[in-house]
């Protein structure tokens, strides 16, 4: 019976207990294809990688889905590294010469610094996997990109079709819309290889598929849409309302706060709105999430929530994705403040739709998050990112707030659910199983 049953082989760096953006889709993806019978294994990290450098959500791990094989593999690369006793007396001496000539040598391997030593380790295990267990399907998610290296091996060696899942893009770079490598350059030749061989390309929104199509016309009809979705599993958003609210509001932010996002923009146009309105006056603002992608917070962000702590503003910390419905039952509304760039959505937008809260979208109107949010029911967003066009949104938020009714957040609710992440991976969930049929 087993062999009936079809093997997909799922590559991911970032995959719990990693806390990257990119990990809730690592997770949720060889879930879903668990629970549709598909029999899964998924190659990624050593837990270590996180637990001693960037840190890790040891309490995401109990979501992964029982009946998955998990096969982690060492990433012993010298970014990695902080035994400083493990470091060479070379690199010790000279840091900044022998990181130009590791970039230059890790290059040599996979063009992609850090992650492109990774290549070798991933492909090795990829085909020691389908020797002991044929896999029919493989996919690959970035970033890094190196990952997409192991469903390559294994399609050059044995045919097995892959697909290609990007969380942002390789060549495009999502926040200023400029391509990051020239034409014919080695990045360039290894993406034009993978694509030509990938039975289906996966972007995150219609700007990003867009842009590739234009450069890949030849394999645009494989190229589709998979937005990121909410998880429906780790939700579990009630549609109850705060009473009191007339008296002040709990406005809250969920989310990696990295250097684009506009956050002091917003704290002043968060002390304006409070000059000028008698209920955001009253309220407070709280910002929960790591302070950046690395393991050490933001200095710049630190210091910034320090100086404004006298305006209602608090910095919470991190907060595991598997507490967050009682951290977004305690607000009366939510603040989505997201980086400048025409192909930025961010995977916090539908959860964010999700809760029912009044969204006030604190980001340039030409983000693709724009496109998501044009038909919610309880939306403000600013015109620019000025401290007084921001004020307007928070003022205007914090109205929706106060006249939100249990009923309205349920039809809010309701109107999300077409961004369960499980009805965008339906429809390519399917027309795989028919691929491997």
């Amino acid at each position: 019976m087993a062999d009936t049953v079809p093997h997909l082989l799922y590559v991911a760096w970032g995959y719990p207990p990693g806390r990257g953006g990119g990990v809730y889709r690592a997770l949720a993806t060889p879930n879903a294809f668990a629970r549709a019978g598909w029999r899964v294994t998924v190659l990624t990290v050593e837990r270590e990688t996180f637990l001693h450098t960037t840190g890790g959500d040891l309490e995401l791990e109990a979501a992964i889905d029982e009946r998955i094989r998990i096969v982690r593999v060492p990433f012993d690369v010298p970014a990695y590294q902080v035994d400083l006793g493990r470091w060479s007396r070379w690199r010790a001496r000279f840091p900044e010469l022998w990181n130009v000539w590791k970039i230059w040598r890790d290059r040599g391997a996979f063009p992609e610094k850090v992650y492109g030593p990774w290549r070798p380790v991933i492909e090795q295990e990829a085909l020691r996997i389908h020797a002991e267990n044929p896999v029919d399907l493989t996919i690959a998610t970035a970033n890094p990109h190196v990952d997409f290296a192991a469903a390559f091996a294994l399609h050059e060696a044995a045919r097995v079709p892959y697909v290609m899942d990007y969380r942002d893009a390789w060549q495009l770079d999502v926040f200023s819309g400029r391509r990051l490598s020239a034409p014919g350059s080695a990045v360039d030749r290894w993406e034009h290889r993978l694509i030509e061989s990938a039975a289906e390309v996966w972007f995150v929104n219609e700007p990003i598929r867009a842009w590739h199509q234009v450069v890949y016309p030849a394999q645009a009809e494989r190229m589709h849409v998979v937005a990121n979705g909410f998880d429906a599993e780790l939700a579990g958003f009630a549609d109850a309302v705060r009473p009191g609210r007339d008296a002040g509001l709990t406005l809250g932010y969920i989310g990696t706060m990295s250097a684009q996002v506009p956050l002091p923009n917003l704290l002043d146009g968060w002390r304006l709105a409070r000059e000028r309105d008698p209920l955001v006056a009253a309220s407070t603002l709280e910002f929960w999430g790591h302070l950046g992608h690395a393991g050490a917070p933001n200095p710049r962000w630190v210091a910034l929530f320090e100086e404004r702590a006298g305006d209602g503003v608090s910095y919470r910390g991190p907060v595991s994705k598997t507490q967050l419905a009682p951290v977004y039952g305690s607000f009366d509304a939510l603040v989505l403040m997201l980086g400048t760039g025409t192909y930025v959505t961010s995977g916090k937008v539908y959860e964010y739709c999700a809760t029912g809260l009044p969204v006030i979208s604190v980001h340039d109107p030409g983000n693709a998050a724009t496109d998501v949010l044009r038909e919610h029911p309880a939306w403000a967003a600013t015109t620019d990112l000025s401290p007084a066009a921001i004020a307007d949104a928070l003022i205007a938020g914090a109205a929706l707030s106060r006249a939100q009714t249990p009923s309205s957040r349920g039809a809010v609710q309701a109107w999300a659910h077409r961004y369960e992440r499980q009805q965008q991976l339906e429809p390519r969930m399917a027309a795989l199983k028919e691929l491997v049929s």
